[in-house]
């Protein structure tokens, strides 16, 4: 390497490094966590500028940044599903004795010119329930020509923006529950009756992480996210990745536990969806209490910047509740029987 050459890829590497290390430290100022949603691509960028560096008289410090961006790639590696995936959380068998459901979240993009693929895929999986983002008011209009298939709606768009989120549910939402939109933020919940356990669903779409107000947000809705009931899946465009602080605040406020992601699931829409292994992967499924997740994986792209993400997972029954529907099917056969 030339001494011109090296002049310019060893400030860039120091530079990288930086980088990267002020993204563990998102606790402190969201500036920093808003270096962390890049990491994987800030530990890459450090080990490839590292490299050439080794045979040079920079070696010992291109060899401590090659190690540090390896080390800083492992502490994302069990925060992801991914096949083959090093230290990827397996998830617990599909149960054979009582019911699986399944949740698809999804950001619509605001100006979808292919709205009927939406529709197709909906209705092709048939999730139980539907989590939205980007829910213009457009949008809405459109989603009502699946009320014969989901009649348990929560719509909360606003006219001055594209930012609304929805949910949409084959299930009912529990007796003399209301569903409720939280004006400060992008945010819905519904009670949703899966055969008689109730499940708080929620649907969110965060703000642009720092100097834009996602911290700010993560704030707001603290206070609903800490209301959410013993059972509850959160879903949604967190705009976030989820070794962030941002996930972190979340899952605290609301005492839930991250679902490990399936992978980047969102590219800049001038790329082709052939470049989403370089994306982000800012949608992101939380749980809590007796939900018991059993899958998660990205779905073909639908005309968004964002591919949907379905999760299969059955509910837990409380020590000493027999499971629904199971016991529903063994009633049926003893009245059969009789």
């Amino acid at each position: 390497m030339t001494r011109k050459l090296r002049s310019l890829v060893l400030p860039c590497m120091i530079g990288a490094s930086l980088a990267l290390m002020l993204g563990f430290f998102g606790d402190l100022h969201p500036a920093f966590d808003s270096f962390a949603h890049f990491r994987v691509h800030l530990a890459f960028l450090t080990a490839l500028l590292a490299m050439p560096l080794l045979f040079t008289p920079d070696r010992l410090l291109s060899l401590s940044a090659l190690v540090f961006a390896l080390s800083a790639l492992s502490s994302v590696t069990g925060m992801m599903h991914l096949p083959g995936g090093i230290n990827a959380k397996a998830f617990p068998a599909r149960p054979a004795d009582s019911a699986v459901y399944r949740l698809l979240e999804l950001n619509l993009r605001h100006d979808n010119a292919t709205p009927e693929k939406v529709l197709s895929l909906i209705g092709r999986v048939q999730p139980d329930v539907v989590s939205l983002s980007e829910v213009s008011p457009g949008w809405e209009e459109k989603l009502k020509l699946l009320n014969g298939a989901y009649p348990y709606t929560s719509f909360c768009t606003y006219a001055d923006t594209r930012y609304g989120v929805a949910i949409l549910s084959r299930r009912p939402f529990v007796e003399r529950s209301e569903p409720a939109c939280h004006p400060l933020v992008s945010l819905t919940m519904a009670s949703v009756d899966f055969s008689g356990s109730t499940v708080d669903i929620a649907a969110l779409h965060l703000g642009w992480p720092w100097p834009l107000p996602q911290s700010r947000q993560i704030t707001q809705m603290s206070g609903p996210l800490s209301r959410l009931a013993d059972n509850a899946i959160l879903a949604g465009d967190l705009n976030a990745a989820p070794w962030s602080t941002a996930a972190s605040r979340l899952a605290t406020a609301g005492g839930l536990d991250l679902v490990p992601s399936p992978g980047p699931t969102w590219i800049d829409r001038r790329l082709p969806m052939a470049f989403l292994f370089a994306g982000l992967p800012i949608d992101n499924v939380f749980v809590k209490g007796g939900v018991v997740i059993h899958s998660i994986e990205r779905l073909d792209a639908v005309g968004s910047d964002h591919v949907p993400v379905l999760v299969e997972f059955s509910i837990r029954p409380e020590p000493g509740e027999p499971d629904n529907e199971q016991e529903s099917a063994t009633v049926s056969l003893e009245m059969l029987r009789g």
